[in-house]
């Protein structure tokens, strides 16, 4: 929201400094982004007359001009404007000005052998409009030397602010000047409200679609002459980056910044019969004031007559009703949208104006009356014409709103102190009124009000939030308890796993689309109001987020790709707390040492699993490796390449292995993949109670290794094979681990040579021959209920 410091004091009167507005803005709580002087870098260009036009000896299209500059001897300037001649007054950009347009210093310099002291310059080469068919022409009285910013009102400073969604009084000027007001900073100036004379009925309005329009207000005001708005409307809309086009447009564009009410224009010629607002029929195409049709359904309101839709309700009008320069009558629309519809509307169509930026926030439905006549008196007084009654259809929802209030909130809930009858005097200049009950009444404009909360809210911030004051919680007496809970503590500990094994975190969105869900099964939860098309499921899996960062770094040139990160997928029951793993590019960069480089693979992905559930707290030993199904990531995972790690058969802790290509395509990813997914809410949860572990006591004797070989089926998985060795005896048998596996020469066909280690450990005294042999031979007996068979 822009506006100029001479703007804002054409409806407060203050004497305050540009400084002492800006930090008044801060201080109530509307941010300025920027403020801004245009006239300073016009400082340079002066008013100066022309004095005598010759034509250039060397160019038939170029004059020498003698300028007056208002001080000292005349200067001799080179111009090609076909309408520079002897008295025209314009601007002159003196030796050492830069022309905005494109940034060149000026000089004195010889044009064709004739030396220039400078250049008259154009509309566009100041970028002050778009002309540039010749140079500005001033009136004939200007002030000759005068700098130009002063003579023309642009040393007029441009204050940008940024207006949060609640603040929709803030969305015209007038309101922004009420806030200062109350904060001490002047006085707001009465709202002149001067209807015009009318005459005779107006135009036929009709409301079919109330839900979408509640109130819609029309006047006629025949005999117009749409011209160029007055110099003092078009230097205020150039301030703020509005284009000037006429005088009917510029009126309505005027009126919404200046008060906040958007309005809207037609050409009564181009209208056949009543203006009704309806839902559109699907289908239905309108082509817009920005030279764009959209094709509308029967969610959008529209503004329509016999031959057709004229206007997309509240948000942009159409181009074949227009006004123009030929218009002679026009009908004035003021109209009251509900902000619902207008905010899907304009999320649907894509379309973004300064009529729904305001409507979609709240305007006041009381302003119906007041707004349209002072547009009607604009329109009057710079087109002229006479204006007709105002045709009324339906009820803006003005039922005024009413909280019990206790001024005791101002400290009990925003934690500052505030007097009661500063209270009360600080609510009625915001436009609120308070009786003696302490019933506040909400004003029409203050839709974000919604009970006593917000009413300390208005209170704090007009008094100064920097007044409240740091007051440190109450301390427990001695040490302070831990805060962490134990999943903080687990996603803690976890993180700095991941990271010592060269893991990156990664942070992606909670919000993915539709086509990254899909290959996941979809999501379970879809926002039915995104802010993008993009971010509109919420995420199933954590692998979308991580796939399409991998993406975007392997694309940027990374080799290698290791992310992680921690977070929640969400299914259709419940929230479920996860870790995300994605290996994408090399392992190992090629080298003198190892060749090519060195792709991820499956049991990289394992390994990490393995790694991180140990971490977690899992009992690794215990898991159970088994394929993916359906159910667990059974379509995202490479059907070879992936697996389970299982507490038993139905308790799934992790999935790991190569995703699958079709994936990969999804999301325009080459080569080879790895991810990992553990499902942190299915660990095992520690006892909250019970004795504390006894201290590690280091054993007395040395442990004993025996390696068996086994012929076993070439199907069989070698973790199943191991785990059952290590259970054979669990008095002794401390470990087991795999160390060979072989196919070939000596091994029959269908099967395959498994070696594991297996470690003893004695306890009070060394093992003997025969208890050696005891345990061989439960290691044996355990293993031949696999189908295993020791090899000869």
């Amino acid at each position: 929201m822009k506006f100029t410091l001479n703007w804002l004091k054409e409806h407060l009167e203050t004497t305050a400094s540009l400084d002492d507005v800006v930090e008044a803005l801060t201080r109530v709580g509307l941010e300025v982004e920027g403020v801004e002087n245009p006239g300073e870098k016009l400082a340079a260009f002066r008013v100066a007359r022309v004095l005598t036009a010759e034509r250039h000896p060397q160019a038939d299209k170029l004059q020498v001009l003698t300028v007056d500059t208002g001080e000292g001897a005349p200067l001799q300037v080179v111009c090609g404007a076909p309408n520079a001649r002897a008295g025209l007054v314009g601007v002159l950009g003196l030796p050492g000005a830069v022309v905005p347009a494109n940034g060149m210093q000026l000089k004195v310099a010889a044009v064709r052998g004739v030396e220039s002291n400078g250049m008259m310059c154009s509309t566009r080469e100041l970028e002050l409009g778009d002309d540039h068919e010749g140079i500005i022409e001033l009136p004939a009285d200007a002030p000759i030397g005068v700098s130009y910013p002063d003579y023309a009102g642009l040393n007029d400073a441009v204050i940008d602010v940024s207006i949060t969604p609640n603040r929709q009084d803030c969305m015209g000027v007038r309101g922004i000047a009420r806030d200062l007001a109350a904060a001490g900073l002047g006085t707001l100036k009465p709202l002149k409200v001067d209807p015009v004379p009318t005459s005779g009925a107006g135009p036929e309005v009709r409301i079919e679609a109330p839900e979408g329009c509640p109130a819609y207000f029309g006047q006629t005001v025949s005999g117009v002459t749409n011209t160029a708005s007055p110099e003092w409307m078009q230097q205020r809309l150039k301030a703020i980056g509005q284009r000037p086009i006429s005088a009917l447009v510029d009126i309505t564009n005027y009126v919404m910044i200046d008060l906040g009410r958007p309005l809207h224009v037609y050409d009564k010629a181009k209208l056949s019969g009543a203006l009704v607002v309806r839902k559109a029929k699907a289908g239905e195409q309108v082509l817009a004031l920005n030279e764009k049709t959209y094709t509308l359904d029967e969610s959008v309101t529209v503004i329509a007559d016999a031959n057709g839709v004229h206007d997309i309700g509240g948000i942009m009008g159409g181009e074949d009703t227009g006004v123009s320069e030929a218009t002679t009558d026009v009908v004035i629309e003021c109209a009251f949208f509900d902000p619902d519809h207008i905010a899907r509307t304009g999320q649907k169509l894509n379309l973004t104006s300064d009529a729904r930026s305001r409507f979609e926030r709240g305007v006041d439905p009381a302003f119906l009356d007041d707004g349209i006549a002072i547009a009607a008196r604009y329109v009057v007084d710079l087109c002229g014409g006479t204006a007709s009654e105002v045709m009324r259809a339906g009820q803006a929802p003005t039922t005024p709103r009413s909280y019990r209030y206790d001024p005791a909130l101002a400290e009990t809930l925003g934690g500052l102190a505030v007097p009661a009858d500063r209270q009360k005097a600080i609510l009625e200049s915001l436009g609120f009124r308070v009786d003696a009950d302490w019933d506040v009444t909400v004003p029409s404009w203050r839709r974000d009000v919604d009970g006593p909360a917000d009413l300390v809210e208005e209170v704090i911030r007009i008094e100064g939030i920097d007044k409240v004051p740091s007051t440190p919680l109450e301390r427990v007496p001695g040490v302070a308890r831990p805060t962490a809970t134990p999943e903080q503590k687990l996603e803690r500990k976890l993180r700095r796993t991941a990271a010592a094994r060269g893991l990156n975190e990664a942070v992606t969105w909670s919000f993915i689309s539709e086509a990254e869900a899909a290959p996941f099964g979809g999501g379970a939860w879809s926002l039915a109001n995104p802010i993008s098309e993009d971010m509109k499921v919420m995420r199933p899996s954590l692998l979308p987020g991580l796939l399409a960062a991998a993406e975007r770094n392997v694309k940027r040139g990374a080799s290698g790709v290791r992310l992680f990160e921690i977070g929640r997928r969400y299914l259709a029951d419940k929230e479920r707390l996860t870790l995300g793993v994605v290996l994408a590019g090399d392992r190992a960069a090629r080298g003198w040492q190892g060749g090519k480089a060195q792709r991820f693979g499956a049991f990289d992905a394992k390994a990490e699993a393995l790694a991180l559930l140990e971490a977690a707290g899992a009992p690794v030993a215990n898991l159970q490796v088994m394929g993916p199904d359906s159910l667990w990531a059974g379509d995202v995972y490479h059907p070879g390449q992936s697996a389970t790690l299982r507490l038993g058969p139905k308790t799934v802790l992790a999935a790991f292995g190569m995703v699958h290509p079709g994936v990969l395509r999804a999301f325009d990813l080459d080569g080879d993949v790895a991810a990992v997914e553990i499902y942190l809410d299915a660990l095992p949860a520690k006892r909250g109670t019970g004795f504390m572990r006894p201290a590690y006591t280091p054993p007395a004797l040395q442990a004993v290794t025996r390696d068996f070989a086994f012929l076993v089926p070439a199907e069989l998985a070698a973790g199943d094979l191991v785990r059952t060795v290590k259970g054979a005896d669990k008095a002794v048998i401390v470990d087991a681990r795999l160390f060979d596996i072989f196919t070939g020469t000596g091994v029959p066909e269908g099967q395959k040579s498994l070696a594991v280690e297996v470690t003893l450990q004695p306890g009070e005294k060394s093992f003997t021959d025969a208890e050696l042999k005891a345990v061989a031979d439960k290691v044996v007996a355990a293993a031949a209920k696999l189908g295993a068979m020791l090899r000869g």
